[in-house]
């Protein structure tokens, strides 16, 4: 093998290597991470579930850094570029400086079969643990016990809302999803749950284990009005705090759950109300609920599963009045589309269908009759395109000023709008 020399070569030689791109065990990552000697000595945040992780992750590293700490965070997947998974002391890491943890994992496997993630992962989790940091965030992709994440012990976990995802590998039903999630809980170790009504696998988890659990509603809790809100969790309160810059209804779930965790984690990683209400001031993370403002408005938005897309469905529906709503959609053929659409099809008068750059994405034509389907006889207009800059330039083309686009689906979707800039967009025509 000719050794890859930049992060696109080893990225498509990670690609190359395992004919499965998702192949669920933890022991070839285990037997890779044992030959890496690859651990921690600061503490480790898993954060794993349906919905909300990213949101969760990007607010735990806010107020860490807010607080002064510095920060490792390794989340997934990218919407342009690959390094943005790994993030140290909030700046994303440069290619060249991947390429020697790569150059280390295909050492270290001596012929073990990894998947792109598998890979990856290792990767990305040696450059962390090779930088001078006091706390390390992991987001688990996929599921939970047997994720590649898993294989760190986590100091503390958190577990997100829990929704129908993924049933082909981790069962048809919440009690079953939680109970793959609740694989990276550790026996004797703090552990939150953000999930306002969690599965009973996952409290059943937990207890088999002796878990610390804190679970929202029972150990922690939010309320606010219009211009603030407060928390209070067993040993703190936070009050008069602002919302998180983050938008949307469950940004304040998510954020509720990550002081949950600061909490657990308070003989370690002290925290100040300065920190969090700086850290959640200045949070930022593309893609989740994203407004761009513009004529027209533009909203960005990863919801691909019909519990996030409600929930983009609900925020859109807060917005305020626009004529006419104009959707730039693509998604992954394995997702509950039906569902999702079935959220989405009372608000949108415009549909834009994107074919994406993966095997796993649903052709458009398909989206079409899903569309239509959910549109239940009403009028809409749809229209298929190449990809989603394409879709989003003819949506532009189609839209008055005061209207509004909104782009959501999978990653690739909003990825795909993204690989240029962010958009900034001026109506072709006015009046």
């Amino acid at each position: 093998m000719t050794t890859p020399r930049t992060l696109d070569d080893w990225l498509a030689h990670c690609e190359a290597l395992h004919p499965r791109s998702i192949d669920m065990t933890l022991e070839r990552v285990a037997a890779v991470r044992d030959r890496l000697g690859l651990r921690f000595s600061v503490p480790v945040i898993s954060v794993a579930g349906t919905n909300g992780k990213g949101s969760s992750c990007a607010m735990l590293e806010a107020i860490a850094l807010a607080a002064g700490y510095r920060v490792g965070l390794y989340s997934k997947p990218h919407l342009v570029h690959f390094e943005e998974r790994c993030r140290i002391d909030g700046r994303m890491i440069d290619a060249e400086a991947l390429l020697p943890h790569f150059e280390a994992v295909e050492a270290a496997r001596q012929g073990t079969t990894l998947t792109y993630f598998e890979f990856t992962t290792l990767a990305i989790l040696r450059a962390l643990s090779e930088a001078p940091l006091d706390v390390v965030i992991l987001e688990v992709g996929l599921g939970g016990r047997l994720d590649a994440v898993n294989a760190i012990d986590a100091d503390c976990a958190l577990i997100t809302s829990i929704a129908v995802d993924h049933t082909d590998y981790l069962g048809p039903d919440r009690e079953s999803i939680g109970r793959e999630k609740a694989g990276i809980l550790r026996a004797g170790r703090p552990a939150v749950v953000s999930d306002p009504q969690p599965p009973q696998s996952v409290l059943d988890a937990a207890a088999a284990l002796g878990v610390d659990l804190r679970v929202a509603g029972r150990d922690f809790s939010q309320a606010g009005d219009r211009q603030q809100w407060q928390w209070k969790g067993r040993e703190r309160r936070f009050h008069g705090l602002a919302y998180p810059a983050l938008r949307g209804a469950n940004q304040l779930l998510n954020a509720s759950g990550v002081l949950a965790v600061f909490e657990a984690m308070h003989a370690q990683l002290p925290i100040s109300a300065q920190a969090v209400r700086q850290g959640l001031a200045l949070v930022d993370l593309p893609g989740r609920f994203q407004i761009v403002p513009g004529q027209p408005v533009l909203v960005l938005d990863v919801a691909h599963n019909p519990q996030s897309v409600a929930a983009l469905a609900l925020n859109l529906d807060q917005m305020g009045f626009y004529p006419r709503t104009h959707a730039v959609f693509g998604a992954m053929q394995d997702k509950d589309l039906a569902g999702a659409l079935a959220h989405m099809a009372p608000l949108v008068d415009s549909w834009h269908l994107a074919a994406l750059p993966t095997p796993r994405a649903a052709e458009p034509e398909a989206l079409r009759a899903l569309v239509e389907a959910a549109a239940k006889g009403r009028a809409v207009s749809v229209h298929t395109h190449a990809d989603p800059a394409a879709a989003l330039a003819a949506a532009l083309g189609a839209a008055d000023p005061a209207d509004r686009i909104v782009v959501f689906g999978s990653f690739y979707t909003v990825g795909g709008v993204l690989k240029n800039g962010l958009p900034r967009l001026g109506a072709s025509h006015v009046g």
